[in-house]
């Protein structure tokens, strides 16, 4: 075996998502990226395959090219460690625009500040700060 990395299958919005993520989160960046093009199987200019970076762990992304009725479940998140309160605060209230909140920013007995929600894109992030 050659890597494991998570793998995210959008519906059109792969590629905004990407450099949202990337542009929210210091130390990311965008490692590859590839868009369908004229006379190919998924909608030109949508994102083929990428692979980014978050802190160093690479995701794997496409827009799919077929439509399905299922999409991200919570049930899969991705969890952030928070350096303190203000990246903590600033992460929820990003993450949470436009998406759903699963769990409110608090103290709860296992973390001093977390979080769970859902994205604008559907994806669902762990927020916390021990």
């Amino acid at each position: 075996m050659k890597n494991v990395m998570p793998f995210l299958m959008f519906q059109g919005t792969a590629e905004e998502a990407i450099h949202f993520y990337t542009s929210l989160i210091e130390g990311s960046e965008v490692k590859l990226l590839s868009r369908y093009g004229p006379h190919e199987v998924g909608e030109e200019g949508t994102v083929k395959q990428a692979v980014f970076a978050l802190k160093g762990q690479e995701f794997m992304c496409i827009d799919s090219n077929v439509q399905h009725d299922f999409t991200f479940t919570p049930s899969f998140s991705i969890f952030l460690t928070c350096e303190n309160e203000k990246e903590v605060t600033h992460l929820y209230q990003s993450l949470a625009e436009g998406g759903d909140e699963l769990m409110p920013l608090g103290d709860y007995s296992f973390s001093r500040k977390f979080a769970w929600v859902v994205d604008q894109f559907g994806v669902s992030w762990q927020l916390n700060l021990p």
